[in-house]
């Protein structure tokens, strides 16, 4: 090019541009614009004046070994690369490269390095890891890995609901059904069947009282009754990193609406020293969060008895004011990302707003990552309950896929390829239409092997090698 149009290199650089993949028709990889090139031209040039201009450019230009076909368009000449000198180098630089490669660009050498928190997963413990949370673990954990591909410095928090009047009422059911054998071996599941045992027998007056006093020994940090509690955190926190290990997701700190008591009673004094806690005729404390000041938006953050509010993160953000400040202190981070579905969304407006409105200016610099719904997802048995019901699942699914396919090779070790290609399918499945739609799962389009899937992409990599 530089030499039939007597420009140097450089002049030509800014005039190519590669070409978007088009799945419904054949393109070019590169494409020359004449306009940008061609001495004197103007907005006023004709456009079969560029298009006879490119003609006799490609006439002139020769293909070798790296340029395989020369074609002129509408005002442009294409270029297309060689398939098969493309794919050696590519793949040639993806083995040298390994697990950076992509990352190496000078696209991102002058992305200055940052330090970022991101919250993800956040299940309730004695609760269903419902598909929320499982959704919440794939976006954020991807964010995650993004951002530490690129240099940045990556905290990764898993903020458990851990805290609660709930608890009394777990307590309490404990005491009646619970088995310390069953807490240590399944203690997700044990919960989880306690829980549901007890709140059958939560309207009988009594059970509230228990209930009610078993969490207000909780909160006095009764040593008896705290050493239970921390037994059901400790247990499930446990089985929770074996489980979120099959999926390839790690978290740095564990944190929970319990580690916030006390310093959420101290945001509530902060807000009232800065004039910002308000109390309603029925003694529960708001902050105004209306322009004009009137009230007509504003986010509760205390009940009428002087406490905070923390039994859902829908209620009030009071908790999780104090979870950011903390988080910022400790970390001093440039970014606090919030991974959860779009049904929360009003909550972090709130917490952001008040944020600001407490003086904290780098709230500018939180973010909520929201989703959409996802219905529709079940296992054999039935709704999904347990995070580990779902990679069970998708690894027998496609066990079975794998031994009904006439072209499946015998494998050295079939559950384990069912498990990484499986849960392959299950990650992409979720990356395949926009983040905030909500869609309705299917195990047999997730599963499918063609198509944009995770079994094809698998598959793609195993030929490969």
């Amino acid at each position: 090019l530089s030499k039939v149009l007597d420009l140097p290199p450089e002049n030509l650089i800014k005039s190519i541009s590669a070409v978007p993949v088009s799945k419904k028709r054949h393109v070019a990889d590169f494409q020359l614009s004449i306009a940008s090139v061609t001495e004197g031209s103007s907005s006023d040039c004709l456009a079969q004046d560029l298009n006879l201009q490119a003609q006799k450019i490609a006439d002139r230009l020769k293909c070798d070994a790296v340029v395989s076909e020369i074609s002129a368009g509408p005002g442009t000449v294409n270029f297309t690369i060689n398939r098969e000198l493309l794919a050696k180098t590519v793949l040639q630089q993806v083995l040298k490269d390994g697990s950076e490669y992509g990352v190496k660009s000078e696209l991102f050498s002058k992305v200055p390095r940052q330090k970022a928190v991101i919250e993800f997963s956040s299940p309730n413990i004695a609760k269903k890891f419902h598909i929320g949370h499982l959704r919440s673990t794939i976006v954020g954990n991807f964010i995650a890995n993004l951002k530490v591909a690129l240099g940045h410095e990556v905290t990764r928090i898993n903020y458990l609901g851990d805290w609660g009047m709930q608890f009394g009422l777990l307590g309490v059911g404990f005491q009646r059904f619970g088995n310390k054998d069953k807490l240590k071996s399944s203690p997700l599941q044990h919960l989880f069947e306690v829980y549901v045992q007890i709140n059958k027998a939560a309207e009988d007056e009594n059970t509230k009282k228990l209930a009610k006093d078993f969490f207000r020994k909780l909160e006095e940090h009764d040593e008896q009754i705290l050493s239970l509690w921390k037994q059901f955190r400790d247990f499930s926190i446990e089985e929770y990193i074996r489980v979120y290990k099959r999926l390839g997701v790690h978290f740095d700190e564990y944190s929970g609406e319990s580690f916030y008591q006390e310093k959420s009673q101290e945001v509530l004094k902060m807000l009232k020293d800065k004039g910002l806690l308000q109390k309603t005729v029925k003694g529960t404390g708001i902050v105004d969060l209306s322009e004009k000041k009137d009230l007509s938006l504003f986010s509760t953050v205390m009940r009428s008895d002087g406490t905070s509010l923390y039994i859902t993160r829908q209620v009030s953000p009071s908790v999780d004011l104090a979870a950011a400040i903390d988080r910022m202190n400790k970390h001093s981070c440039d970014t606090m990302i919030y991974v959860t579905d779009k049904s929360q969304s009003n909550h972090f407006w709130h917490l952001f707003q008040i944020l600001k409105l407490m003086g904290y200016d780098w709230a500018e610099r939180c973010q909520h990552v929201s989703f959409g719904l996802v219905q529709g997802m079940k296992t054999r048995r039935g709704e999904v309950i347990f995070l580990e019901d779902v990679l069970n699942e998708v690894r027998s699914r496609m066990l079975q896929n794998m031994a009904s396919a006439k072209t499946t090779k015998e494998i050295e070790d079939p559950m384990e390829t069912a498990e990484k290609v499986g849960l392959a399918a299950l990650i992409i499945q979720d990356f395949r239409g926009l983040l905030s739609s909500d869609y309705q799962f299917s195990w047999d389009r997730a599963l499918q092997s063609r198509g944009d899937t995770g079994v094809f992409l698998q598959y793609t990599h195993a030929r490969l090698h």
